[in-house]
C-alpha cells in the first residue's frame, strides 16, 4: 500500500495522483478519519495506563470507558484501511499519460519482421494441423478457453521454459514450486484484491482462489517477516499454470489461444533494498530480452501509461512479441517496479542501518505460452511446417516441426 505519510504529508499531489490514476478515495475524508483513529487510540492507550494504577472503583469506571473506545478504535480503523486499501502507488516521473495501452510509448524495437510470399496461418490453425496444439479438445474437457499442448507442442514449452530456467539460474535466481491456490489475504497483500477481483477464480466454501501468476505465492513466501537485509537482493522464480477469468475481456485480441483461462508462465519475482530497485528492474528485462534473442522473436519495449498500470505499478514496461495473424506486437511479458507497496501490504520488512524498513518488490514475467505461439507463427514455412531457431532445435532434437501423417 501507498506509505501513510505520503498522503498526510503530501495532500495536494495525492489528490493529482489519485485523479490521474483514476481512484475516487477522498483525501481530506481520509485524513479526518485517520486522525479521529489516532486520537481515540491515544486516548485509550492512555486511560489503560491509568488503569493499571488506579483503585478498584475507578479502574472499573475506566473499564466501560476503555471498552466504549475500543469498538469506536476498530470501527475508525477499518474506516480507514478500507480507503487506504485501495489507493494507488505513486508513479514514476516518466511515465508516460494516456488511457489504454494504445497510449504506451515505445522505447526498443529489435528484430526483423518476417515476409511470407504465401499465405500465413495463425496459430491455432497451424498447431491444429501440426498436432501439437488442441482447442478442441480442450474446450471438450474444461469449456472455452482451455487447450492442450500435444506431442512436440509439449515438448516445445518445455525447451521454451527450459532456456528461461539457464538464464536465470546464472542471474542468481532460486526456484521453488509454489501453491496454486492462496488465500485472499493472499491476493490483499500482493495488491490484486481489492482492485480486480472478478479476475481470479474462487474455491466454492473456501478463502482460496486459483492464481493468476505465481508472484502472488511466490511474494507471500515471506508474509509478516523480517528478512535478513545481507540476504538482499532475494531472486525468485517459478513456472506454474495460472488461471484468469478474463472477464470484461470479450473480443479483445482474443485469437486463438491468445487469450484463456489457463495458461503456464515463469516469474521472475526479487526483493530489494530500495535504492536498488531501478537496477533490478532493469536487470528482469535484460534477462527476458535474453530469451527473446535466442528465439530469435521480433520484439518491441513499450513504456506502460498511467491509463493501463495496474495500481500497485510504480514503472512498468511491457515486452511485445510479433504476431503475423494480428500483424501487429502483441503483450507475451510484463515488468514492474512496484516500490513498497506489496511489501507494507505483506509487512515485509529487513533492518538497515538499524531502522525498520519495507524493501521493494519487482515482478516480471520471464516466458509464456505465448511465446511458443508467436515462435511458431514467426517460423512457419509453406507447406505448413515450423523451422526452430538453434537454440530450440539443439534442445528438441530437430529443426524442423513437421506434418504428422494420420
Amino acid at each position: 500500500m501507498i506509505d501513510l505519510n505520503y498522503v498526510k504529508e503530501h495532500p495536494e499531489e495525492a489528490k493529482e495522483l489519485f485523479k490521474r490514476r483514476g481512484c475516487s478515495i477522498d483525501v481530506d475524508e481520509f485524513l479526518r478519519v485517520n486522525s479521529e483513529f489516532n486520537e481515540k487510540k491515544a486516548k485509550m492507550d492512555s486511560l489503560r495506563c491509568e488503569q493499571k494504577n488506579s483503585t478498584i472503583e475507578r479502574a472499573k469506571e475506566l473499564k466501560t470507558e476503555i471498552s466504549a473506545l475500543k469498538d469506536q478504535v476498530s470501527f475508525l480503523e477499518e474506516q480507514r484501511n478500507s480507503m487506504w486499501l485501495l489507493m494507488p502507488n505513486i508513479l514514476a516521473p516518466d511515465t508516460p499519460e494516456g488511457k489504454s495501452d494504445e497510449d504506451n510509448v515505445e522505447i526498443k524495437k529489435c528484430g526483423n519482421i518476417p515476409v511470407f510470399n504465401f499465405n500465413t496461418k495463425p496459430h491455432d490453425e497451424l498447431g491444429r494441423n501440426l498436432k501439437i496444439l488442441d482447442l478442441e479438445r480442450g474446450s471438450k474437457v474444461s469449456g472455452s478457453g482451455f487447450y492442450y499442448l500435444v506431442g512436440d507442442g509439449a515438448e516445445l514449452s518445455y525447451a521454451i521454459f527450459y532456456l528461461a530456467k539457464k538464464i536465470l539460474s546464472e542471474s542468481g535466481f532460486k526456484f521453488l514450486i509454489p501453491p496454486v491456490l492462496a488465500s485472499k489475504r493472499t491476493f490483499m497483500g500482493t495488491g490484486y484484491f481489492p482492485f480486480e477481483p472478478e479476475q481470479n477464480y474462487k474455491v466454492e466454501n473456501q478463502n482460496l482462489y486459483a492464481i493468476g501468476t505465481s508472484e502472488q505465492t511466490l511474494l507471500a513466501y515471506h508474509d509478516n517477516e523480517i528478512l535478513d537485509y545481507e540476504s538482499l537482493p532475494l531472486k525468485y522464480s517459478a513456472v506454474t499454470p495460472c488461471f484468469r477469468t478474463e472477464a470484461g475481456s470479450y473480443g479483445r485480441n482474443s485469437k486463438g489461444a491468445f487469450r484463456v483461462h489457463q495458461f503456464h508462465k515463469m516469474e521472475q519475482i526479487i526483493f530489494c533494498d530500495p535504492e536498488e530497485s531501478e537496477k533490478y528492474h532493469e536487470e528482469t528485462l535484460t534477462n527476458v530480452e535474453k530469451l527473446i534473442n535466442l528465439l530469435e522473436i521480433p520484439y518491441h519495449i513499450v513504456r506502460v501509461c498511467d491509463g493501463d498500470m495496474g495500481a500497485p505499478g510504480y514503472k512498468k514496461y511491457d515486452v511485445e512479441s510479433w504476431f503475423p495473424s494480428f500483424n501487429a506486437y502483441r503483450e507475451t511479458h510484463s515488468l514492474t517496479n512496484l516500490l513498497d507497496f506489496q511489501t507494507r501490504r505483506l509487512n515485509i520488512r529487513c533492518v538497515k542501518n538499524g531502522k525498520k524498513i519495507f524493501p521493494h518488490t519487482i515482478s516480471s514475467t520471464m516466458a509464456t505460452d505465448r511465446l511458443l505461439f508467436s515462435l511458431i507463427e514467426n517460423f512457419q514455412q509453406q507447406d505448413g511446417s515450423v523451422v526452430l531457431p538453434s537454440a530450440l532445435a539443439s534442445i528438441m532434437g530437430k529443426k524442423t516441426i513437421s506434418l504428422q501423417k494420420k
